[in-house]
C-alpha cells in the first residue's frame, strides 16, 4: 500500500516557483527523509504535505484520500517543528495532552494514552515539569510525544535534531528510529544533514533546486550516485573531470584515461566520448608505490585521526583528491611522496559532465 502519492507538485510563492512538476510515491510505515542543503524546496515541500502551503498545480493523496485542497487540521498528521513549539505556560503531561483533547478524547483515554507516550520517550516521571525545566534534549522528545500520541496516519518532522549539541544529537536520533519502528506510522523527515539521512531512512529524497535529484536507499544515494551533485553532497565524493577517447566503449570495466594513468570503472551505455566526471569516494582509493602502478600523485598533506589517516593528494594535471585509509599503520605514506592512485573499480563511477 501507498502511503503518500505526489503528482506534478507545483507550489510557489507569488511569481516565484520553489517546486514545479515534482512526483513521489512514499511506502505506508516507511521512514522517507528529504535531504538537501537549504533553499532546496524541502521545507516548502513538508509543510506543502502539512496543509501549510497550498498547492498551486498537482496533487497530494494520503491512501487513497485526496488531501490537496483539505486543511491541515484535517489530514490527520502529526508535526515536529525544529524549534520545539511547546506551549510554556503547560505541564510536559498537557502538552502531550493537547491534541488529544483539540480531538475531544475521554479524559480517562487521555491519561492512560498520554502515560504511554511519556513512558515511551522515557519521561513518565518528568510530567508536573513545563518546558522551561527541561533540557534541550528533553523538550524535544516532548514534542516528539505529542506527536506520536494522538496516533496520526503521517508524521513530519522538519529539521528536528538542528538545535542539539552533537551528543544530544545521536541520543534523539536513536530514539526517534526507535519509535518510528516502534510505531510502524509513515514518517516524512526533513533534514540537510546526511549523517541523520543515512542513519535513519529507509529511502532518502535529496533535492536540488526545487526537484528530486535522486531517491533511493541509503545504500543507493552512497555507492550508486546519479550525479556529482548527489555524490559530493553525500559522503564527499572525489569528482574529477575526464575525457572519454572514442576508443573507450561502454561497458566494463574499461581503462579511463586521468592524469598520466588510467582508472579501470565501468563505462555507462548512455555516455558518449568527450567530457564525463569520474566520481571516487576517499576510502575507494588505495595508496601504492608508484612503480606499482597506477595513477601517478603526490601527497600534499597527512591527517592521523586514529581509526583512519586522511590524504589530500594531487596529480599531474593540478587536480587534487582526498583518500582515506582505514585502520593499520600507514606511517609509510608522508607529505612530499610520490605515490600511485588505485581505484576500486566496482565503486567509481562515471556520469556525465
Amino acid at each position: 500500500m501507498v502511503a503518500v502519492t505526489i503528482e506534478g507538485l507545483g507550489v510557489g510563492y507569488g511569481a516565484t516557483r520553489i517546486i514545479d512538476g515534482l512526483s513521489l510515491t512514499i511506502a505506508s510505515g516507511s521512514f522517507f527523509t528529504l535531504l538537501g542543503p537549504s533553499g532546496c524546496g524541502k521545507t516548502t515541500l513538508l509543510r506543502t504535505l502539512a496543509g501549510f502551503v497550498p498547492v498551486g498545480a498537482g496533487s497530494l493523496r494520503f491512501g487513497d484520500r485526496d488531501v490537496t485542497q483539505v486543511p491541515p487540521h484535517r489530514r490527520d498528521i502529526g508535526m515536529v517543528f525544529q524549534d520545539y513549539a511547546l506551549f510554556p505556560d503547560k505541564t510536559l503531561f498537557d502538552n502531550v495532552a493537547y491534541g488529544l483533547r483539540a480531538r475531544r478524547v475521554e479524559e480517562g483515554a487521555i491519561r492512560t494514552r498520554v502515560g504511554e507516550a511519556l513512558e515511551r520517550v522515557g519521561l513518565s516521571a518528568l510530567g508536573a515539569r513545563r518546558p522551561a525545566e527541561l533540557s534541550g534534549g528533553q523538550r524535544q522528545r516532548v514534542a516528539l510525544a505529542r506527536a506520536l500520541v494522538i496516533r496520526p496516519t503521517l508524521l513530519l518532522m522538519d529539521e528536528p535534531l538542528s538545535n542539539l549539541d552533537a551528543k544530544l544529537r545521536l541520543q534523539v536520533r536513536e530514539t526517534i528510529g526507535e519509535l518510528q519502528r516502534e510505531a510502524g506510522i509513515t514518517t516524512v523527515f526533513v533534514t540537510h544533514d546526511q549523517e541523520e539521512a543515512l542513519a535513519l531512512s529507509d529511502r532518502i529524497g535529496l533535492m536540488r533546486e526545487g526537484r528530486l535529484e535522486q531517491v533511493g536507499t541509503p545504500q543507493d544515494i552512497y555507492r550508486a550516485p546519479v550525479s556529482a551533485y548527489v555524490a559530493d553532497f553525500v559522503g564527499g565524493a572525489n569528482t574529477l573531470k575526464v575525457e572519454l577517447p572514442r576508443s573507450v566503449g561502454a561497458g566494463g570495466p574499461r581503462a579511463v584515461p586521468l592524469g598520466g594513468g588510467t582508472v579501470s570503472t565501468e563505462v555507462p551505455e548512455d555516455l558518449r566520448a568527450g567530457a564525463a566526471m569520474l566520481l571516487a569516494r576517499p576510502e575507494d582509493i588505495a595508496l601504492g608505490a608508484p612503480e606499482a602502478g597506477g595513477v601517478p600523485a603526490t601527497i600534499v598533506a597527512r591527517q592521523y585521526l586514529g581509526g583512519v589517516t586522511r590524504y589530500t593528494v594531487a596529480l599531474a594535471t593540478g587536480q587534487r583528491l582526498a583518500v582515506a585509509l582505514h585502520g593499520g599503520d600507514h606511517d609509510r605514506f608522508r607529505a612530499d611522496q610520490a605515490v600511485g592512485l588505485v581505484f576500486h573499480p566496482e565503486r567509481t563511477r562515471l556520469v556525465a559532465a
